[in-house]
């Protein structure tokens, strides 16, 4: 029995994962009061139309999914139930039913959906549905799957096999086809590592690297974009990864690795004068920043800047975590020294992780309006070049032209002509397109 359902302002102050929270209720509650689901239909619709205007709903539902959230652990669980409703089926207008069990919409039914998807009361479907398109979430989970394998130290996959399989059951085995791949790298970048591993323990002592390096080895085309960031290494680092280089070379004849020195993570000592700070995790760029010091123990930022090769914000950032640990000190003119000698309040335990807010809140794939921004470009492109074969054009031929032509990712990826119009609009207020007499044409070069 229904005893309350309780509703949330739609407000920019009140989490999106609050709103799907309630959302998610409200379905419970209104499919046991009208097994039609009009009701839900009718009241779900000013909830799901405020969500798609929400930059995190995606992520949110995702992680619900995955187990991630805070709330919405009725997701994780409607995931892992038994008899799960395939999506496939959901999206189809053929429900196969015998046609003598078919009865008529309620007459208050809104005529503009299709009565077999309103009627469905799985909460997946129906969250999925706010979107119409299951390309999205797909795309969404690649990225959250891939930020979870590349802070793995220890390859271990098991949690991430179980979702990938859960959601295979929903989405169907060929759109998971490239997270299936994702967590084979894993598998085989474990396998590597180990073989590498063995083949250094049979070098003299002369002939072992510099350092001790583990890699995750990935296919490309199927892990979704990776952040770029401009970052050299110190040479003692390069060599290390020449070296593994090297010998997965001889393990994989006609392959070479394409290093991303930015990600993953460096586990050192810091010894100081009258202290050791042992078993440290940190970025890579906090380790390099660190190491640095070993030369000298003095630098300015422009020195660190130009070492690193990357810009005087993003080491500015950096050095903030090493000042925050006592370990490095910024006196006037912009110079950094080692605090050598520490107070006991800067001595840290064993086995300490060091990720400061600004890494805390960043993901090794790019976002997804950085994706999207960057898909806009391609479709740029193809407008271009229709526009100049062409000369001019419609949005409506645009946009059939357009779906007919553009792949990208794993997925088709198409564009809403809504978004279409907007994305144009906004080369016109650019003067990079002319439009007159609702067609849009190039302007003309001097």
């Amino acid at each position: 029995m229904v005893t309350s359902v309780k509703l949330t302002d739609l407000s920019a102050g009140v989490h999106t994962s609050d709103i799907l929270t309630v959302y998610i209720s409200a379905i419970k509650a209104l499919r046991e009061l009208d097994l039609s689901m009009v009701i839900l239909q009718v009241v779900s619709q000013p909830i799901r139309k405020y969500l798609r205007t929400r930059e995190d709903t995606v992520r949110q539902i995702v992680a619900g999914l995955t187990g991630d959230a805070e709330g919405c652990t009725d997701l994780a669980s409607e995931l892992s139930r038994g008899d799960p409703v395939t999506l496939e089926m959901q999206d189809s207008d053929e429900e196969g039913n015998d046609p003598e069990d078919w009865t008529p919409d309620p007459t208050d039914a809104m005529p503009d959906k299709m009565g077999s998807k309103r009627r469905s009361s799985d909460i997946i479907s129906l969250l999925v549905s706010i979107y119409g398109s299951k390309e999205i979430f797909i795309d969404e989970y690649r990225g959250v799957l891939a930020d979870r394998l590349l802070q793995q130290l220890n390859y271990n996959t098991a949690r991430e096999i179980r979702n990938v399989e859960l959601l295979k059951l929903r989405f169907g085995e060929s759109h998971m086809h490239y997270c299936e791949v994702m967590l084979k790298d894993m598998a085989d970048s474990r396998r590597i590592n180990s073989n590498i591993r063995e083949e250094e323990s049979k070098l003299s002592e002369e002939e072992q690297p510099p350092l001790p390096l583990s890699a995750i080895i990935l296919s490309s085309e199927f892990w979704p974009t990776l952040k770029e960031e401009k970052l050299e290494l110190p040479p003692v680092v390069c060599q290390a990864m020449e070296a593994y280089t090297h010998r997965y070379e001889k393990l994989k004849a006609m392959r070479t690795l394409s290093w991303k020195p930015h990600l993953g993570s460096v586990t050192l000592d810091v010894e100081l004068e009258d202290r050791v700070l042992t078993n440290l995790t940190v970025s890579p760029i906090q380790a390099a920043t660190i190491m640095y010091f070993q030369e000298k123990s003095s630098w300015t930022l422009e020195e660190l800047s130009a070492k690193l090769g990357a810009p005087k914000e993003l080491v500015h950032r950096k050095l903030a975590l090493w000042q925050q640990q006592g370990v490095l000190r910024e006196e006037a003119g912009g110079h950094f020294y080692v605090v050598e000698k520490g107070s006991s309040k800067e001595k840290l335990d064993r086995g300490v992780m060091l990720i400061d807010s600004d890494e805390e809140r960043d993901s090794n794939t790019a976002t997804q309006s950085e994706q999207r921004e960057e898909k806009l470009q391609l479709f740029w492109v193809y407008v271009q070049a229709m526009l100049t074969n062409l000369d001019t054009m419609t949005l409506e031929r645009i946009h059939t032209m357009l779906r007919m032509f553009v792949a990208t990712g794993p997925v088709v990826t198409e564009m809403d002509v809504n978004e279409l119009e907007a994305f144009l609009q906004r080369k016109v207020r650019d003067h990079q397109l002319i439009m007159s007499g609702n067609v849009y044409r190039l302007p003309k070069s001097n």
